[in-house]
């Protein structure tokens, strides 16, 4: 059964061969046809045929092409071989005067032979080399191991021999495939066939030959008992690291058997008494051997393997005995991962990445992406030295944290080892953000904490405090040092340690805060973030000056600089309350501005609108800005005008300040937050007066009631008027952001007047009381006075604004003047409220036909003298309403002589109109042949 399926699977692979042939020789087919049609259409000249003789000496480079060197996998002597034959072949090909070597298809193509005969032959090559040379290796090895297994079971079955002697039999078969394989490399494998790299004889049967010795090693031991867990563990890792070290001569293949054996050497060897310095030694012997190989051969995908599997053993092991010892973690079992820690690093520094003769550049691009795995790993182990309850009451907070400083130490002194600065910049982060009550490490929300590996998470500890400065400084010190130093020349990596400088300690600084000091205000921590902000201001300085050219302002001067803006955050959050926080936030966006004065850091600008977009948070969190509680009832004069409006202040001289030192289009890079900046003081502007309007309509309360129309009116005046300021600000220093936001005002103002006067607010559907005052009442404010603020703004911006702009506030304009006359009217009649519900008079109903015409009539006039089309169309539309009105709803609903006075006003009007335009065009027509 297990034979068979050897067999289908050996058929499927040699059938998935053939179909990858195919697609090869496709490939080569569309070069000939493309190496034809040059030929043919006359671009490459017939070239010369060679003589016999030349042709006879051209044979050998033919020969020599054809059989290059492989790979690594080749001995010493093979590849010198190779490197001999080479010289030779290069100096026959150019004395040759016959077509350039590409291939035989591409000679076809010169000659003019046939291209269908050419690829038939290049398929059958390629298919007869696969076959021949390489699956018939790879397939062969692998039936020489299995056939060694099904060898000693069948004796087993059969009964033949005994374990003692099927075991030696096992192990010399084992022996003779290792020899075998050493005999053909030394005598007569010495350049492989071309197309077959993969298929080096001499490793096949090495790797063979090892996997039946571990096969045979491990069932002396576990099946038969015949040597002890100690011998079979000396053993096995000898067989796994000399496979390791024979890979120099047979391949990274080789080498990966070897590395997967002696990895699985301690899970099948058990023992009653494990010894964990036995276990991590012989690791980390495994491990040195693997890097001094993978490093010879610069194999970075079996030292990556390496690191993965010591890194599981370490982490396996700690879990492991946690589970088996709860109650006591001895010392020695912390010193054990340390030990194997420490190790991991070492060859990682000193063997993986030592100097590559010539390579000896510290700043030289690129990481080196093995060293993610040992990062993750130790890194790993480092957080469970740190959060776990029982090895944190074994060893307090100082192991993890000494580990965390080797993996910053390591990345520091191998620049190429950036993946362990940011293993350790996590970690650290995720240790500390465990020590904020109630948050912890893998904490669930429905199941509480489970944190490492299902044991409770562990609070801090007195040396919590301590260790977290510690290792706030160890950042803070080799990031800038190492930003600085790479700041020239590798401008990824020094961003990458500056980042971490900034962010690792302000993250510390804040979980220390939150754990141990005073959420209300607190001095001490407040003093702390005052000296991160000089410290990361002077570090980003310090960087600069190290720049090409000096003084740039590149991306690791942007982190620190951003650094220590959000340091100063912090800072005035630890030393002030609510209201204060929120105005000196918003004053200290004048701080970078005026920054630009000396500096052209392309940063600054943005740490400006970071400011703002600060206080933004701070005020949708808190629109009181000193809570509710404390917002007195006074107008006006209350934490509200100074909460918004000294930010709106500030952020206007910042965007004044940075338009006078930074370029003014938005192309350019330091255009954009000068933009911005307007944009927030224009906002803030706004939120100001808003806030102030509510705190007045509500007495004292802005977080509550409903919006009344009386208050509505008043946005829609602000609104407005912040539309007719940023277009007059505009016209004096044009700017992008005034433009777009006097639009958007205008655009705002329209959308409230719509949706909410004349829908939502409208007293003709909410019954409100329209006051008792007969002319300064609701409607006036609600209605006139937006009228003529929109009128007036319709004609302001007719000629600084685009066509449509204009227009859709004129209409608007019209619409509200409509509407304010058509209730003041319904007033008269009906008092203080208003509402639909009760009903109209006839004499209300005539009244309406007079004044729509009155209104039409007072529409043309205006647009006839403001030359404005629109209101012209406005006044013919609402004429129409009102012929429409007295035809279908006036005379069957007046009676008597209200009817007749409606029909006669109506035919009035109309003739009037007439009358009006026809002396219009007239003098119209007068002046064009006055003109001509």
């Amino acid at each position: 059964m297990f034979e068979s399926l050897i067999g289908a699977v050996v058929v499927i692979v040699l059938f998935v061969l053939v179909l990858r042939q195919q697609g090869r020789v496709s490939l080569i087919e569309r070069e000939l046809g493309a190496l034809r049609s040059l030929v043919l259409s006359g671009v490459h000249a017939t070239p010369p045929v060679a003589k016999p003789a030349e042709q006879a000496a051209s044979a050998p480079a033919d020969a020599a092409h054809a059989s290059a060197p492989v790979a690594d996998i080749a001995s010493p002597t093979t590849a010198d071989a190779a490197h001999a034959q080479a010289p030779a072949a290069e100096a026959d090909a150019a004395t040759s005067e016959a077509v350039p070597e590409l291939s035989a298809a591409a000679k076809a193509a010169f000659t003019g032979s046939a291209p269908a005969a050419t690829s038939k032959a290049a398929r059958q090559s390629e298919v007869e080399t696969a076959l021949g040379t390489r699956w018939a290796v790879w397939v062969g090895g692998v039936a020489l191991a299995l056939g060694g297994l099904f060898l000693i079971r069948y004796t087993i079955e059969a009964g033949i021999f005994g374990p003692e002697v099927r075991l030696s039999l096992a192990a010399l078969l084992g022996l003779v495939l290792i020899g075998g394989g050493e005999f053909i490399r030394r005598t007569g494998f010495k350049v492989p066939v071309q197309g077959a790299a993969g298929a080096y004889i001499p490793a096949i049967l090495t790797a063979a030959g090892a996997f039946i010795l571990f096969g045979t090693v491990y069932a002396a031991h576990a099946i038969y008992g015949f040597v002890g867990p100690a011998f079979a563990f000396t053993v096995l890792g000898a067989i796994g690291v000399a496979t390791i070290v024979a890979a120099l001569v047979h391949g990274q293949a080789l080498a990966g058997i070897g590395l997967v054996g002696s990895m699985a050497t301690p899970a099948l060897v058990s023992s009653q008494a494990p010894n964990p310095w036995a276990l991590f030694v012989y690791l980390a012997i495994v491990l040195a051997a693997t890097a001094v190989i993978a490093r010879i051969r610069d194999w970075k995908f079996l030292i990556a393997a390496a690191f993965f599997g010591t890194g599981a053993w370490t982490i396996a092991y700690m879990m492991s005995t946690l589970v088996a010892d709860l109650a006591v973690i001895r010392f020695a079992d912390l010193a054990v991962v340390l030990f194997i820690d420490a190790v991991t690093l070492a060859v990682l520094a000193f063997v993986w990445l030592g100097s590559r003769g010539g390579e000896a550049e510290p700043a030289k691009a690129g990481f080196d992406w093995p060293s993610i795995v040992p990062g993750v790993f130790v890194a790993f182990s480092a957080l469970g030295l740190s959060v776990d309850t029982t090895l944190v009451a074994a060893g307090g907070a100082l192991p993890g944290a000494f580990v965390l400083v080797a993996l910053v130490a390591t990345a520091l002194y191998r620049p190429r080892a950036l993946p362990l600065l940011h293993a350790a910049g996590v970690v650290s982060v995720m240790i500390h953000l465990g020590i904020i009550p109630p948050t912890t490490i893998g904490s669930d929300i429905t199941q509480g904490n489970i944190g490492f590996d299902g044991m409770p998470v562990a609070a801090g500890n007195p040396l919590t405090l301590r260790v977290g400065i510690g290792l706030g400084l160890v950042f803070i010190g080799a990031g800038f040092w190492a930003a600085r130093r790479f700041a020239a020349s590798a401008r990824v990596r020094a961003a990458c340690w500056a980042a971490w400088g900034v962010a690792a300690p302000l993250l510390i600084l804040l979980t220390l805060w939150l754990a141990y000091g005073n959420l209300d205000r607190d001095l001490v921590y407040a003093a702390i973030a005052a000296l991160l902000v000089v410290v990361f201001a002077a570090g980003g300085e310090w960087i600069a000056r190290a720049e090409q050219p000096p003084l740039k302002g590149d991306i690791a001067v942007s982190f620190a600089l951003c650094g220590s803006a959000l340091a100063g955050l912090l800072m005035l959050h630890m030393a002030f309350g609510s209201g204060w926080t929120t105005i000196l936030a918003g004053v200290a966006a004048i701080v970078p501005a005026l920054a630009t004065r000396w500096r052209s850091y392309p940063v600054l600008g943005w740490i400006s609108v970071g400011a703002v977009v600060a206080v933004l948070g701070r005020v949708a969190f808190d629109p009181t800005i000193v809570g509710a509680e404390f917002l007195t009832t006074t107008r006006v004069f209350n934490w509200l005008l100074p909460g918004y409006g000294v930010p709106a202040l500030a952020f206007g001289f910042a965007a004044w300040q940075l338009a006078r030192t930074t370029p003014a289009l938005p192309t350019a890079g330091n255009g954009r937050p000068r933009l911005a900046m307007e944009a927030g003081a224009a906002l803030f502007a706004l939120l100001t007066v808003a806030m102030l309007v509510r705190h007045a309509m509500h007495g004292g309360v802005i977080d509550t009631g409903p919006v009344t129309l009386a208050e509505q009116a008043i946005y829609t005046l602000i609104a407005i008027g912040a539309g007719a300021i940023l277009v007059a600000i505009d016209m004096r220093s044009p700017s992008s952001v005034l433009r777009y936001g006097s639009m958007a005002a205008g655009v705002l103002s329209v959308a409230f007047i719509v949706l909410q006067h004349f829908l939502v607010l409208n007293p003709l559907f909410t019954d409100e009381s329209t006051g008792q005052i007969p002319v300064f009442n609701l409607l006036f404010l609600a209605y006139l006075l937006p009228a003529i603020a929109v009128g007036g703004l319709a004609l302001y911006a007719r000629d600084k604004r685009p066509p449509w702009y204009a227009q859709m506030l004129a209409v608007v304009a019209a619409l509200l003047v409509f509407a304010y006359a058509t209730l003041s009217v319904r007033r008269v009649f009906k008092g203080e409220f208003i509402g639909l519900w009760s009903g109209l008079g006839q004499l209300e109903t005539y009244t309406y036909s007079a004044l729509w015409l009155v209104i039409g009539v007072v529409l043309l006039t205006a647009g006839v003298w403001l030359k404005s089309q629109v209101l012209r169309i406005a006044s013919a539309a609402l004429i129409a309403i009102a012929v429409v009105k007295v035809f279908l709803f006036d005379m069957s609903e007046l009676e008597g002589v209200l009817r007749a006075l409606s029909f006669i006003g109506l035919g009035a009007v109309l003739i009037g109109i007439g009358l009006f335009y026809q002396r219009l065009l007239t003098r119209a027509a007068r002046e064009a042949n006055a003109a001509t």
